[in-house]
């Protein structure tokens, strides 16, 4: 339970002080933690006191809900600026947007400012790694990620919650984000936002031509809770496979960045990497080779990054069932090789 008091035991920080953290690739940082209030207790208890007994259950478990959990959140940034080679190196065709991250970071270190990053779009093809992307982005920020997917809505009111009077109706990502989770400041992905079609009685979208503007984000409200939020800390990241679907007063409100598939010799660095990462995190992978075969490596960067995890697993699995400790071209499963691996041995 969160609570406002001086002390938090799950994360170790105590009113702005200082929280060590160390990943699991033994990088350390020390993110810097402020409290933050997201909302406030005195509008929550008014809006309770004026539900009528015995009715409006979901609304009135909601507000206390609020008063339990209570208003302030981690509003935190690196203490200075973090390590990123790392992701260079293991997400090559994101320099750009690497670049231009570590240049918002860099203003806000060293000052009292707070984490200020500016909205992004990810523009590009399925499984290049946008979602991976906002992923790592979360865990150097030192925050928590909220996800939205537009792809698989079923109502206009993912995002800005449904009226409290429609059955079934429940608060939005955004307010379920910051009001259960821990940060005031999350990395929020909305995930295939040009999927968000013009099937529902109102734009789907519309909540975030605010949320999306810092000064107006102070005062989010959810049309379910009725309470405004403090959303005006998230950090937005919005992914896509191409922008002419996206309305104009979004596409004028984020950094556009194109994302392209990386290039072979990136690929077979990622297709590296990745096996290592595979075998390093499961016991039964110490019973494998070290590294994979020039042959699989080409195999493999023929391959989207999201797809490479995949065929992985499997090949794992195929190798083993074959009592062997090395990978080879046939594990891959089929229509997974391209001709790429022809020449190789197999």
């Amino acid at each position: 339970m969160k609570t406002s008091s001086n002390h938090r035991d799950d994360v170790g920080v105590c009113r702005g002080e200082l929280a060590l953290v160390q990943d699991a690739g033994a990088r350390t940082r020390i993110p810097i933690a402020h409290m933050r209030h997201v909302y406030r207790l005195d509008e929550v208890e008014r809006r309770l006191g004026k539900l009528p007994m015995r009715e409006h259950e979901g609304l009135r478990a909601t507000y206390e809900r609020m008063l339990e959990m209570g208003p302030d959140r981690f509003q935190v940034k690196p203490s200075g600026l973090p390590a990123m080679e790392h992701l260079y190196d293991e997400l090559p065709n994101f320099h750009e947007v690497l670049d231009d991250l570590k240049r918002q970071l860099a203003l806000c270190t060293d000052s009292h400012d707070a984490l200020e990053i500016t909205p992004m779009l990810l523009l590009g093809p399925p499984g290049v790694g946008k979602t991976h992307f906002a992923r790592e982005m979360a865990q150097l920020l030192g925050t928590g990620m909220g996800f939205i997917s537009m792809s698989s809505m079923t109502a206009g009111w993912v995002l800005s919650g449904a009226s409290s009077q429609w059955k079934g109706a429940r608060p939005g990502k955004v307010f379920e984000t910051l009001v259960d989770g821990q940060y005031a400041n999350p990395v929020m992905v909305v995930d295939e936002i040009d999927k968000a079609g013009g099937e529902h009685a109102y734009d789907p979208l519309g909540s975030l031509y605010s949320l999306l503007e810092h000064d107006t984000a102070h005062n989010f409200t959810d049309e379910f809770a009725e309470v405004p939020i403090d959303a005006s800390q998230v950090i937005w990241v919005a992914t896509a496979n191409e922008a002419r679907a996206i309305p104009d007063p979004i596409l004028n409100r984020v950094n556009v960045f194109e994302i392209e598939m990386p290039d072979a010799e990136a690929a077979r660095r990622i297709a590296g990497k990745l096996y290592r990462s595979i075998r390093a995190d499961h016991a039964w992978g110490q019973r494998f080779v070290p590294e994979l075969s020039e042959a699989v490596l080409e195999a493999l960067s023929t391959l989207a990054p999201r797809e490479m995890r995949r065929a992985l697993m499997t090949a794992f699995g195929n190798a083993k069932l074959d009592g062997r400790d090395a990978l080879a071209v046939r594990d891959l499963p089929v229509g997974s090789v391209k001709k790429a691996s022809i020449g190789f041995v197999q």
